[in-house]
């Protein structure tokens, strides 16, 4: 015990003592935690700008015009009754939609006929899209509702039935409470890939035997660390930006230990393939988006090829971020993940009983040297 508690320690004084090492692992938990909330704050695009086209100029069009620009979501640009003119404005990126009040649009609601409003949106950011369409579509729902009360012994229009968005898991819908629950486990997993990798092999670039005890008072403190860093993002950091959070709490905790336990196996097995430290710098240079792709959050499963999916499926990372998602957002029963954590620590155990027989025999050819 006296020897795991020494290599315990020694492992905390080696990653200060080695600047790239410290950063690595302990600062950049910290930078990213408030880079990647500070860079999506504003949670939802605001703001956007559209072009009206009002080819009816009435008293109905002008109060469709006063609500929307009333909308959070969009800023008029110009209100014109040239649609070409619009739509040469949106081709040269001058405003993202348009919204087309016709000629007959009062006659149509008075007589409940065929024909209404035109929107059309430019298809360059979804999310943009998303954010006109629900700005203009409850302001011109509401107007047209009010308008058509006039005329409802004469005419049976009534708008169709209106659709409300509830998001169960991101009430906001917002993009920073989209993407940073699904980028935390990553940074956890890239940091300690990186942090470790580099502190094995130089370990083994300075001829330093790494048996047992060794190996595991390294683990030890690399898992305090990687622990420290979740419990850091999924507590102070989701309740800072206001995330949400605290669905499984216990399952959480439960989980962390064994994430984290899986990512040392697999840093383990890798470094002891390194030369030198610097290597491993150049793995995480091309695997950290691919690992967010294969994930499913950027982009569904469904839309992939099937080796795809399941060469996504079998990544530990892709398994973490929807292990974390699960508990902290939605709330699952610990039961329900229980498949995910067998997977991890199986995955971590053969790692490390790998990266250790490797080791193991480096250190053989060490003494024989």
């Amino acid at each position: 015990m006296k020897a795991l508690w020494a290599a315990y320690c020694q492992t905390f004084k080696d990653i200060i003592a080695n600047t790239s090492i410290f950063t690595t692992l302990i600062l950049s938990v910290l930078f990213y935690s408030f880079f990647y909330p500070t860079a999506y704050k504003a949670e939802q695009a605001e703001a956007l700008p559209i072009v009206i086209v009002d080819e009816e100029q009435s008293a109905l069009s002008n109060t469709i015009i006063s609500h929307v620009s009333q909308s959070p979501n969009v800023q008029i640009t110009a209100v014109t009754g040239n649609f070409a003119e619009a739509k040469h404005m949106v081709e040269t990126q001058q405003a993202d939609g348009i919204l087309l009040l016709p000629d007959n649009l009062s006659q149509t609601i008075r007589h409940g006929e065929n024909g209404g409003i035109g929107l059309y949106l430019s298809a360059a950011n979804f999310l943009i899209t998303k954010q006109i369409g629900l700005g203009l579509v409850s302001s011109v729902e509401n107007t047209l509702s009010e308008y058509a009360e006039r005329f409802s012994e004469i005419s049976h229009f009534s708008p169709a039935l209106s659709i409300h968005q509830i998001p169960l898991f991101n009430p906001l819908s917002g993009y920073g409470s989209y993407v940073f629950p699904a980028v935390a486990p990553l940074i956890i997993h890239q940091t300690i890939f990186l942090g470790l990798s580099m502190l094995l092999a130089l370990y083994r670039e300075n001829k330093q035997i790494i048996n047992l005890t060794r190996l595991s008072g390294i683990s030890l403190a690399i898992l305090t660390i990687g622990c420290l860093g979740c419990y850091y993002l999924f507590g102070f950091t989701f309740w800072y930006f206001d995330y949400p959070r605290g669905g499984n709490f216990w399952g959480m905790l439960l989980a962390v230990p064994i994430f984290v336990f899986c990512i040392i196996g697999i840093s383990t097995l890798f470094a002891s393939f390194l030369d030198m430290p610097e290597r491993a710098g150049h793995v995480i240079v091309f695997t950290s988006i691919p690992l967010f792709m294969l994930s499913g959050v950027a982009w569904p499963y469904a839309a992939m090829p099937a080796w795809m999916q399941m060469l996504g499926q079998t990544l530990p990372s892709t398994q973490a971020v929807h292990l974390f998602i699960q508990l902290n957002q939605m709330g699952v029963p610990t039961s329900l993940i229980l498949g995910k954590l067998a997977y991890l620590l199986a995955v971590g155990s053969i790692c490390l009983c790998l990266g250790y027989y490797r080791l193991n025999r480096q250190n053989k050819q060490l003494s024989f040297d």
